[in-house]
């Protein structure tokens, strides 16, 4: 009777209308890992330099860590499901974390466990990944316990940082 709040949906696409898209690959220099982390922490000059300058994923990926809808679709359609991943790996998605595995992103999976407080990854990634990477997995972390914070404080209701 009353169908307001309900979403159309499409149906769903055919195996044969279904495009899959090569997964890019992410080898990047510590310079550009510790000015993602910095635009990660809003820096908004750095994620408009990584924007412009031949690294949308990075900037696409900040936004989805911030619970940008658009940013995360971008992520999977043009390349970048192994980013999206850790993303929804680190905010508790189970099926997630296990693709990173299951498709051989090892760095990532302990990345998106760190991030939702799994002491073994913390210290996998001391021994396995360079200090740019465990930056940008503390920084990160700092960020998405922040999003959490606020919606889960009544007074910062609908604010993401």
């Amino acid at each position: 009777m009353f169908n307001w709040f309900k979403k159309k949906q499409a149906p769903p696409k055919k195996a044969s209308e279904i495009s899959t898209v090569p997964i890019k690959p992410m080898d990047y220099h510590p310079k550009i890992i510790i000015a993602w982390a910095k635009a990660i922490e809003g820096n908004s000059e750095l994620l408009l330099w990584l924007k412009d300058n031949g690294y949308p994923e990075l900037a696409m990926a900040t936004y989805a860590i911030y619970l940008k809808d658009e940013a995360r679709n971008w992520l999977t359609k043009n390349g970048y499901p192994h980013l999206m991943a850790m993303i929804n790996g680190a905010e508790g998605n189970e099926t997630a974390q296990k693709w990173l595995l299951a498709h051989g992103f090892e760095i990532l999976y302990h990345m998106a466990q760190a991030i939702e407080d799994e002491e073994a990854s913390w210290h996998w990634l001391g021994k396995n990944v360079t200090p740019d990477m465990f930056i940008l997995t503390q920084t990160i972390r700092r960020v998405k316990d922040k999003i959490e914070e606020n919606h889960n404080d009544i007074h910062s209701f609908r604010k993401d940082a």
